[in-house]
């Protein structure tokens, strides 16, 4: 596909993207797709906001068959971004990510007909349908991009992780034609134990749930009078029609959202009003001064030696050091500030988001620590003191020195040398014949080779993820794939039925012929049904449009949890 939005994606968002092999859409799935869409936009012309309708002609989608990505992205380049399809949940950094590059991600599966009205599994409807429109908006598509900055340097925890990964299991075997009883019960167990866990929140989760209730299931207006707007609501019939409910309690949208939990498994008991779309980007920024991104600090960097993954502390200097952080000690009198940060493991420095020249990770394979904060006696912080001052310190070239820092690390070694940035600031020392102690604790010995001592007084910002993406080592995707789905037997049914309906010279076998097998089919075809009731009818064969009538009718009798489907997919036949 074609779209230089996609071509400036990093290398390590690619593992994600799988082609979308349109040929495994099956007429079962293409009738799924126009039955949603149908009823969707019946509805939805009057619920959902004004850019919804207008804005699925805008990316390249019908209602009339599901959306080749291909033809998507030739569209959307002309508003500034992409598509691409994913297999299923992604890890959500990632998709934080891929939203940062103005990249949709779509989970190019289709819902089984069973989940019709609303699927936990993110989908090929939620994804296309449900997200895309909403980017004919400018200020909206520049609140999504924002959030995916924002998002992708949001601190995870452990928990975070074992809960992704339970709810993609869940949502897998939810699809999965053929998945036990036993099977979904223990997925579903899974989840519950995990959400239902005492775990502070991370910024992950925080950013989730402000995501949840803004894209997801977003109102936009007042509490009395709104209109839809979130992809979870556009994408789901039952969940569209469900919130307009009284039961549905209708709250003002503000930054308070970031501690509401939810249970995608369950419809939802209150949802969120924004005035507007400016009134998102007002509260995203407002969480995101909250975060280690901006606040920096000590906790900061405790978020991250939690998180045990990688993730980039940025000091006052600029220098930025980036890798797993282990520990992080503190100042014994200003508990509040760190006097020591190590990280284990791969790691790399940075400036300004670029690699320095020979600080990488083949260079610093072992990890990385540094003091931080001011010297002893010294009212000025390293990164500002003139020549004068550094040769008073014995920061001189060749010569060997003991430093003391304020908080009681002690350096002693012999300089080699140093590097500035481009403002002139001090940012790295090096010393050989090093040792670095603690109060009773070596942190640095000389025959661990050359010590790089990093020049901070303090740590300005502390995020998730490297600061370099082109050199840093990613982490290479180890999902396991969703299964593929074999067609059904009635699949050749529904394809009859679409012969039948765009080139009946082709047609094998006549519509009566395909009549006396269809209805004889059991209650949870009900579709295939509808299908060839809607074809009767436009070919004005009364004899067996009566005969399907009267099958659905039975049907909807006999089975109440399909009567609501029946009854409204008639309606859009008849109007």
């Amino acid at each position: 596909m074609t779209n230089e939005v996609i071509e400036r994606l990093p290398p390590h968002l690619h593992q994600y993207i799988k082609p979308q092999n349109y040929a495994h859409y099956s007429a079962i799935d293409q009738a799924v797709w126009r039955y949603v869409m149908q009823k969707n936009m019946a509805f939805l012309s009057t619920y959902a906001h004004p850019t919804y309708i207008n804005g699925l002609a805008k990316v390249g989608i019908s209602k009339d068959q599901i959306p080749n990505m291909y033809g998507m992205n030739r569209i959307l380049k002309d508003i500034g971004w992409a598509a691409v399809a994913v297999d299923g949940f992604i890890p959500p950094r990632a998709f934080m990510e891929f939203q940062a590059y103005n990249v949709l991600v779509i989970a190019s599966e289709m819902r089984q007909l069973k989940h019709i009205e609303y699927t936990p599994a993110p989908d090929i409807i939620h994804e296309a349908a449900g997200h895309a429109p909403l980017l004919a908006d400018p200020e909206y598509a520049s609140f999504l991009r924002r959030f995916g900055e924002i998002g992708a340097k949001a601190i995870s925890s452990p928990h975070n992780k074992k809960l992704y990964h339970a709810i993609r299991e869940l949502s897998i075997l939810k699809e999965l034609p053929g998945s036990s009883k036993i099977e979904l019960e223990r997925a579903e167990a899974a989840v519950h134990d995990l959400q239902k866990q005492k775990v502070e929140a991370s910024e992950m989760d925080q950013l989730r749930n402000l995501h949840w209730w803004s894209v997801e299931y977003g109102l936009i207006g007042n509490p009395k009078d709104f209109l839809l707007y979130g992809a979870g609501l556009l994408s789901s019939i039952g969940e569209s029609k469900w919130c307009m409910s009284k039961q549905v309690k209708k709250l003002p949208f503000t930054q308070e959202v970031i501690h509401q939990n939810f249970d995608i498994t369950q419809p939802q008991p209150q949802l969120f009003v924004t005035p507007n779309f400016a009134h998102l980007s007002k509260i995203l920024e407002k969480v995101a001064n909250s975060m280690g991104l901006r606040k920096g600090g000590k906790k900061s960097v405790d978020k991250l030696v939690a998180s045990e993954e990688v993730g980039t502390v940025e000091l006052s200097t600029g220098l930025q050091i980036s890798g797993t952080f282990k520990r992080c000690i503190p100042h014994p009198l200003e508990h509040s500030k760190a006097a020591y940060i190590q990280t284990i493991g791969l790691t790399a420095l940075s400036f300004r988001n670029q690699e320095l020249v020979g600080h990488g990770t083949s260079y610093h394979s072992d990890g990385f620590g540094s003091p931080l904060g001011k010297l002893k006696d010294s009212n000025l912080p390293i990164e500002d003191m003139t020549p004068s001052d550094l040769e008073a310190f014995g920061l001189i070239e060749g010569q060997t020195t003991s430093l003391c820092f304020e908080s009681g690390v002690v350096v002693k070694g012999k300089v080699i040398t140093g590097m500035r940035s481009i403002f002139g600031k001090i940012m790295l020392i090096s010393f050989a014949n090093c040792t670095v102690t603690f109060q009773n604790e070596i942190l640095f010995q000389p025959s661990w080779g050359k010590f790089d001592m990093a020049i901070g007084a303090s740590i300005r910002s502390a995020y998730a993820g490297p600061a370099d993406l082109q050199y840093f080592p990613f982490e290479k995707n180890r999902l396991c794939a969703t299964p593929e789905i074999s067609f059904p037997p009635e699949n050749v049914y529904y394809q009859a039925l679409e012969v039948q309906r765009s080139s009946p010279e082709k047609a094998t076998c006549s519509l009566e012929d395909l009549g006396k097998e269809i209805l004889q089919f059991e209650a949870e075809h009900w579709l295939l049904i509808v299908e060839f009731y809607t074809l009767c009818m436009k070919k004005k064969n009364v004899e067996w449009t009566t005969k399907a009538k009267n099958r659905l009718k039975e049907i909807k009798q006999q089975n109440a949890s399909l009567a609501a489907c029946i009854k409204d997919g008639l309606t859009l036949i008849k109007h």
